[in-house]
Order: C-alpha cells, then sequence, then structure tokens
C-alpha cells in the first residue's frame, strides 16, 4: 500500500511530499523545495530508504533542496518534462530574484513525458504532461489510492499562474479540463501549495473554471 505525508516547506510553504511504498520502504520526494534537515529527519522517523526524487516543474520553491539531497543521498532527479530545463538552467538567478540561498543549476537524471510510468517499490504511477504554468509541468497519478500530485496546475478553488515566462493561461485551462478532469470524479489531488481536494469538487465550483 501506498503511504504519504505533506510536508510545507520553506517561507512560500510549498508542500513537498514524501510517499513510500509500505512493504518495500522504499520512497520518493516530490517537489523537495528546500529544509532538507527536515525532510530527512521524516525519512529517518519513518524508517524509509529513500529511492528517488520527482519534479513536477522546474520552479526555485519547488526543486530548491534537490541537488544537494541527490548528492547526499545518491538518488536519480527524475522529472519534469523537458520543456522545463530552462528554468532549471537559470536556478541561480531564480535564487538572486526570490531571496532564496544559492542552489546549484542541474539536469535530471530522467525527464518524463505523457504517459510515462514511475515505480517506487510495488506501487506504480504514470504521468501526464500538463504544460500552462510552465511549458514542461507534470503530474503524477497513483490510480490505485486515486491521489494525484498536481504540483502548481490546480489549487482549491484556485489554478496556477501563467505569469511566469512561457506560461499560458489557455494552456493551463486545457490541462485541467482535458488532463485532470478526465480522471474520475473521486480522485483526490495534492497541490504544490496549501490543502488538497477532490477534483470533482473543483470541477463544480472551482471559480476560475467555469
Amino acid at each position: 500500500m501506498l503511504k504519504y505525508q505533506v510536508i510545507p516547506v520553506t517561507a512560500y510553504q510549498q508542500n513537498c511530499s514524501l510517499l513510500w511504498c509500505d512493504q518495500t520502504k522504499q520512497a520518493a520526494l516530490i517537489d523537495p523545495g528546500g529544509d532538507i534537515d527536515l525532510l530527512f529527519e521524516e525519512i529517518k522517523k519513518n524508517q524509509l530508504e529513500l529511492a528517488q526524487i520527482w519534479l513536477t516543474h522546474g520552479h526555485l520553491d519547488h526543486v530548491g533542496g534537490t541537488d544537494e539531497i541527490a548528492r547526499t543521498k545518491k538518488v536519480p532527479i527524475i522529472g519534469p518534462h523537458e520543456d522545463d530545463f530552462f528554468w532549471l538552467d537559470i536556478l541561480q538567478q531564480q535564487c538572486e530574484m526570490f531571496n532564496f540561498p544559492k542552489v546549484n543549476n542541474f539536469t535530471p537524471d530522467q525527464w518524463l513525458n505523457e504517459g510515462d510510468k514511475l515505480t517506487l517499490g510495488k506501487e506504480t504511477f504514470e504521468i501526464l504532461h500538463t504544460p500552462g504554468h510552465t511549458p514542461g509541468h507534470i503530474v503524477i497519478v497513483h490510480h490505485a489510492s486515486k491521489t494525484v500530485w498536481v504540483g502548481d496546475v490546480l489549487f482549491k478553488q484556485s489554478i496556477g499562474r501563467t505569469d511566469f515566462p512561457k506560461g499560458s493561461h489557455e494552456a493551463l485551462i486545457a490541462s485541467i479540463k482535458n488532463k485532470l478532469f478526465a480522471l474520475p470524479d473521486d480522485y483526490q489531488f495534492v497541490p504544490g501549495h496549501g490543502p488538497g481536494g477532490s477534483l470533482k469538487d473543483e470541477a463544480l465550483h472551482n471559480p476560475f473554471l467555469r
């Protein structure tokens, strides 16, 4: 069975998710934006073996801890889609822009594309390419638990910003309606910031999607 814990990190309170297969204790971090010591404490407390880092997109608040964690734990960085390479290639400029501690630019060990599968222990996940907030944004679907990690595509009663370079409001709305809302109504989502909810509720009540 899959288990997960949402851990807000950095001054931006970005939701980093720690996921693990409870049979094998293999774990992955989704969008480790920072507060590395806190993340390591949670991994140790749950007696887990960190195996992978998964990224939904290339913005600094979601990837700031990635390079250090990958080098310390010797684990691969997987995702996002290659169209977000330009964000990962200017991480040092992003640090200066947002007054974050300096981090290194990096290139993931594996890019992700629509329909790709990820494996964590005995659990399998599906990748959907969801551009709009950034061109290379992806979401991670775990069908067995009916859970979707959506990064900054969708929020409870809100949607992701599209005023960053290469953002597109039209593409974001299409990603939400054609990819996320094509999933069954009873799927839950975990966003990159704030509380999660159900896709059905957002389809019915999100004021930005009417």
